[in-house]
């Protein structure tokens, strides 16, 4: 075994260690059907903290000649799994992080370099009888090793992506005539078995890497068959909080919201960690600087700042993921900076829709401190900040403090919401009532009595209100109330009977007055 070639099972064991192991070994079933097959070079990508280093130590611990990991994966899923012994153990596996390969080379050399220097003689060492040069790359290693002795190799390449981040473009170009030369080489790609690239980007797509279209890609945008092995699941993550006793739903709001063809994600770092100190807190958002995500907020790119504080509000915006390259120095227009976003998980998005929007409680509050002394979005922070005081004025039954917020509100953001659109209004009470999420899962049009209820807060903390909001536009705010009792929409919050707020806002476009009306169900 070797550091590269190799390396066994000692990451896995390490990784099974922990108490909060979840099961991903049939990740190794979808793997084991692409083998020696046109679909055999894949790359997954997820954003960082999302499980793509435990998914790469499972891939070799499997997959490694030179050991035996028949014990390590014994009593996981993919034991019986029809395809465990056809593959276990039969593959020279090359292991190499890219990140790893450059924080230790020398200034001297290039990251090519420092993997064909460092691997070469592992391969060299471990086939003696094979006439490898000391001046042979990785490819020609390869090739010659397969050309003697018909064994084949499984090539897997942890943050593949790391020097597309660092924007060394000197190192990039290197870099990718190093990925086509082992590839798109027929020589060399006949010797690859299967091919895993994980990283937080998808390949390039510029005029060099593009030549890498034999690979298959799996990514924030569309997981495919491998979305159930994109961070946590919710069944996974709700077995997870009964074995360590914590509650569940607290979870689910804070750390659900990825949705990968119909599957819930969570993070496995927010939700690992909730679980080690018994507590739900922002956890993923820690291992970066929000500042990375403020200089994509300032970018001045047309309707950005508009759609920004409608997804804050708690909207969706449209969205065209198709024409982002994946570079970091491609930003040409907010549906870019939304796309990268999404890459790196601070978006998520809806595939049928072709809308994203902010997944979850955590990652709302990496974008409030986002905008902190940002310049333009002083007004949208003070309504923030306002907002915990409109929701106990609405508790209070002050439907006069209510109305003027409102008002404030939708005057303060008149600018980039519409004004005389309802649809547009909706967002504005969202916002206005921003620090509700402390109290409330909020639904729009939520299916009730006999029509769809504008706003429902529905309380997960005890004793507090279920609040239904109906809005109108230029009409009476009793409109709104009487509507609420004729449409029988409190018969959806049946349990909350005798606790429940009915809540009338209506405003007129010429006037831009606000009224509201608060009564008890």
């Amino acid at each position: 075994m070797g550091i590269y070639l190799n390396p066994g099972v000692e990451n896995l064991e390490l990784d099974r260690n922990t108490p909060y192991y979840v099961d991903k070994s049939l990740l190794i079933s979808k793997l084991n059907s692409l083998i020696n097959t046109n679909s055999r070079f894949v790359c997954v990508s997820r954003p960082r903290r999302f499980g793509k280093t435990m998914a790469v130590n499972m891939i070799t611990a499997y997959y490694s000649k030179d050991c035996d990991s028949h014990h390590i994966f014994s009593d996981l899923k993919i034991a019986n799994d029809k395809s465990f012994e056809d593959h276990i153990n039969k593959y020279n596996v090359l292991n190499i992080d890219i990140n790893g390969c450059l924080c230790n080379k020398n200034n001297s050399l290039t990251v090519v370099d420092f993997i064909n220097q460092s691997v070469v003689p592992e391969i060299v060492k471990s086939y003696p009888n094979v006439k490898i040069k000391a001046e042979d790359n990785l490819a020609i290693a390869i090739s010659k090793v397969y050309e003697a002795t018909k064994e084949k190799f499984i090539i897997v390449l942890d943050e593949y992506d790391i020097i597309v981040r660092e924007k060394d473009n000197k190192e990039l170009e290197s870099f990718l005539s190093f990925l086509n030369g082992i590839f798109k080489n027929n020589n060399v790609s006949k010797a690859i078995a299967l091919a895993y690239l994980t990283g937080i980007f998808p390949i390039v797509r510029d005029v060099v890497q593009s030549k890498l279209n034999n690979f298959e890609e799996f990514t924030m945008l569309n997981a495919g068959y491998f979305s159930s092995f994109v961070g946590f699941t919710s069944s996974e993550t709700k077995a997870l909080c009964e074995q360590h006793n914590l509650d569940f739903e607290e979870v689910k709001r804070w750390y659900d919201g990825y949705n990968l063809n119909d599957i819930e994600i969570y993070s496995p770092k927010s939700v690992i960690d909730a679980l080690r100190n018994n507590k739900c807190e922002s956890y993923w958002t820690q291992t970066g600087s929000y500042e990375a995500l403020k200089n994509f907020i300032l970018l001045n790119f047309e309707g950005i700042k508009d759609d920004i504080i409608s997804m804050i509000s708690g909207s969706r915006v449209h969205v065209n993921v198709k024409k982002f390259l994946n570079k970091l120095d491609s930003f040409n227009s907010k549906d870019d900076v939304f796309t990268y976003l999404i890459h790196i998980g601070y978006l998520a998005y809806d595939h049928d829709t072709e809308e994203c929007f902010i997944p979850n409680y955590e990652i709302k509050n990496e974008w409030i401190h986002s905008i902190e002394n940002t310049p333009n979005y002083e007004k949208v922070l003070n309504v923030i900040n306002k907002s915990r005081q409109l929701l106990n004025d609405t508790w209070a039954l002050d439907s006069k403090a209510v109305a003027k917020s409102i008002e404030e509100t939708h005057m303060l953001i008149t600018n980039n919401l519409t004004f005389n659109n309802e649809d547009a209004f909706q967002s504005v009470i969202r916002l206005a009532y921003f620090y509700a999420d402390s109290y409330y899962t909020i639904v729009n049009e939520l299916p009730a009595g006999n029509g769809y209820a504008d706003i429902v807060f529905i309380p997960y903390v005890p004793n507090k209100p279920a609040i239904v909001v109906e809005l109108k536009r230029n009409k009476c705010v009793n409109t709104a109330i009487n509507q609420i009792r004729e449409k029988k929409y409190p018969s959806a919050l049946e349990l909350y009977k005798g606790n429940i707020l009915l809540v009338g806002i209506s405003y007129y476009e010429k006037s831009k007055k606000h009224f509201a009306t608060i009564e008890k169900a």
